[in-house]
């Protein structure tokens, strides 16, 4: 590499960082686990400043345009609905309105790829759903008074297992555009969206979306706005995002209806961290709100969480892509690396406060809000042992940038080496899958998902399991005498009334708990329960699709634990427990899920020179058996009319050697037939 590289002097190798990544080959050899994605990640930051027309000149204009916007022009505001319901497609006509993208083919959904977030996100398009919060500011020149205005636009996910990515983002804004559907009208997120926003005394603005289609309804919309919210809809704002119907009556009422930050430029600096991602050059990106004072390269910050100092190496704005500026003031939200940079994600504490060396006496601490926590735990293991080192790089690199995925190192006696992930929910894993299959080409094997259980000892002393191979065996004489406990969520369901009666039913037979059931505007009804994780996990969604033919829609939160009568269930092969198929679950569903364990096993192993015996049991209980028949041969071949004894004495010979062989034989297990097991 030295020998056909030949640099510059020093004083002008600085200009060429950004075409490092060209040379991706040699480079990614030598970082270790970040490897090619991470390279490309900053080859884009490098050329995002080209992709957004913000030149050097431009980002001086940029500059000089918001030093003089007073804070009492400042508008921070986020977008929350129900998922497809337009919040990414609505985003790009804000972008387009106030100039910051121009508009074309090539700029839709610009805040799903944009951003501080590096790697490109194809699945998030695939799928057409938002995975990452995604971050924007906008300077838009008001009719009205002939004044610009600073406006900072959050795009949040819409489905409920990122529910963590739209609180974060409420703690940067000041109000939030209620989004609605005019042909599907108010949902389960919708809701759940609104309770969160109104908990943290945002100032909603409602949207009606979608206007333009054959089904729109818009009188009901709005109606249900009213009786479920009591929300004021006389000015509320009609739109179709996609025609771009409406459009320009959005922004004046965000302007209008949503309050200015409060902050003084004068008081020592007061910055929140909302949310960060990892770069390979950089380290640790923060995206921040400052709330009092400002901050510029080469000041001195401390963190309130870790007690750890940080020299600014630059600030800036997302316009879409990264602007730097010398200077983030009171009241906007902006990104932050240091120099020397941030190298581990675990540093930055989400709700952490940061403020100037020396001023930790003066200043109050924001009150943050608490970390995520995962609610779903798979195992993984590479298809090929010989790929372990190739997916633990694949994989600590996503986790990076994914700080809500737990990730410690587990191992399986069938499956071998692995890890045991935590995610917030199932489409959160199977995006992460999709993710390092696309973007890393990994083969791999996910177990079935399970939930985290609480043991209670006698002497008072708890513990969390999340790998159920770590659960006690029945055997165990201090499992006599714990409390078992298993976490539950709030679900809020809403649903045309007609299917009542079939939603009722799976919800009680899920063990759900009936907390509320509301009927509004005659044909939506909103239900309540609190519902076990792991009958939530048992695809209790689909089930409600179909029951309601696609109709339903489901949001839940956090409940706590409930005592309960649980079990931990294996698979014997042969008296031998496969590890990687064992699950702790209710004594209620030993037997149905024991049944299907042995048939749907049995048809992926095998057939032995033995006789192979698959059993499900639950403690010392046998649920379910199936038997596999040896191979046989026909040892009476020869024999034709002889004498009946001599019959019986191979037959018996035969017997003795098949016990023999199967005291001794394995069963031998192909890794394509586990694969094939755990795979819906």
């Amino acid at each position: 590499m030295r020998s056909c590289l030949r640099l510059p002097p020093r004083a002008l190798r600085l200009p060429l960082l950004p075409l490092l990544p060209v040379f991706g080959g040699s480079l990614s050899k030598a970082s270790g686990t970040l490897g090619r994605t991470a390279l490309c990640a900053s080859h884009r930051w490098a050329s995002t400043s080209s992709y957004s027309g913000a030149t050097r000149e431009k980002a001086a204009e940029l500059e000089k345009r918001i030093s003089a916007i007073p804070i009492d022009r400042f508008r921070n505001f986020c977008i929350v609905a129900h998922i497809d319901h337009g919040k990414s497609t609505l985003s790009d006509r804000l972008l387009e309105h106030t100039g910051t993208i121009t508009a074309g083919d090539g700029n839709k959904q610009v805040l799903v790829c944009s951003g501080l977030l590096q790697d490109k996100l194809d699945v998030e398009r695939e799928r057409g759903i938002t995975v990452k919060a995604q971050t924007c500011t906008m300077l838009y020149r008001s009719a009205r008074d002939g004044l610009d205005y600073l406006l900072h636009l959050v795009d949040t996910p819409g489905h409920v297992d990122f529910r963590a990515e739209v609180t974060r983002s409420y703690a940067s804004c000041g109000g939030a555009l209620l989004l609605v559907d005019a042909s599907q009208g108010v949902q389960a997120q919708t809701v759940a969206n609104f309770y969160l926003a109104f908990a943290q005394g945002l100032v909603l603005v409602p949207v009606v979306n979608k206007i333009d289609l054959p089904t729109a309804d818009v009188p009901r919309a709005l109606g249900q706005l009213e009786s479920v919210f009591d929300m004021d809809t006389t000015n509320a704002v009609h739109v179709s995002a996609k025609t771009g119907l409406g459009i320009a009556d959005v922004l004046p009422a965000v302007v209008e209806n949503i309050p200015a930050p409060v902050g003084d430029i004068n008081k020592p600096l007061r910055m929140l961290l909302v949310d960060s991602w990892y770069d390979q050059f950089r380290g640790v990106i923060l995206l921040v709100r400052v709330f009092d004072g400002q901050v510029r390269a080469g000041d001195k910050l401390v963190s309130f969480a870790t007690g750890q100092q940080y020299t600014v190496g630059e600030v800036g704005i997302q316009y879409p892509g990264p602007v730097a500026q010398s200077v983030l003031r009171a009241g906007q939200v902006g990104y932050v690396f240091f120099n020397p940079g941030m190298r581990r994600i675990q540093d930055s504490k989400i709700g952490d406060t940061f403020t100037t060396v020396g001023s930790q006496d003066v200043v109050e601490p924001y009150p943050g809000f608490e970390e995520t926590k995962p609610m779903v735990f798979v195992a993984a293991f590479p298809v090929d042992q010989s790929l372990y080192s190739k997916l633990a790089d694949s994989i600590g690199q996503l986790v990076l940038n994914d700080r809500s995925v737990t990730l410690q190192k587990d191992h399986s006696e069938a499956l071998g080496a692995g890890w045991r992930l935590g995610f917030l929910g199932s489409l959160h894993c199977s995006v992460f899958q999709d993710r390092l299959r696309q973007e890393h080409g990994a083969d791999i094997i996910i177990t079935e998902p399970t939930v985290p259980t609480k043991i209670v000892w006698s002497d008072g002393k708890e513990q969390i399991v999340t790998n159920p191979a770590d659960f006690p065996e029945s055997e165990d004489h201090r499992i006599r005498s714990a409390k078992l406990y298993e976490p539950f969520v709030r679900a809020t369901m809403t649903l045309p009334g007609e299917y009542v009666g079939r939603v009722i039913e799976i919800c009680e037979n899920a063990r759900g708990i009936q907390k509320s059931i509301e009927f509004f505007h005659a044909t939506q009804v909103i239900l309540q329960y609190e519902v076990p994780t792991a009958s939530l996990v048992d695809d209790l969604f689909g089930k409600l699709k179909g029951a309601t033919k696609g109709y339903a829609t489901l949001d839940y939160e956090d409940a706590g634990w409930r005592q309960s009568t649980l079990v931990k269930m294996n698979l014997l092969v042969n008296k031998a427990p496969v590890d990687a198929i064992a699950r702790v679950v209710h004594s209620s569903v030993v037997d149905r899920l024991g049944r299907k364990w042995v048939e749907k096993f049995k048809k992926h192993v095998d057939r032995q020179m033995f006789e192979v015996v698959i059993q499900a049991t639950a403690g010392r209980r046998i649920v379910a058996r199936e038997t596999i028949k040896p191979f046989r041969k026909d040892v009476l071949a020869k024999l034709h009319a002889s004498d009946i004894g001599r019959r019986q004495k191979l037959l018996d010979r035969q017997k003795e050697g098949r016990k023999r062989l199967r005291s001794v034989g394995n069963v031998v297990i192909d890794q394509s037939s586990f694969q094939k097991f755990l795979s819906k």
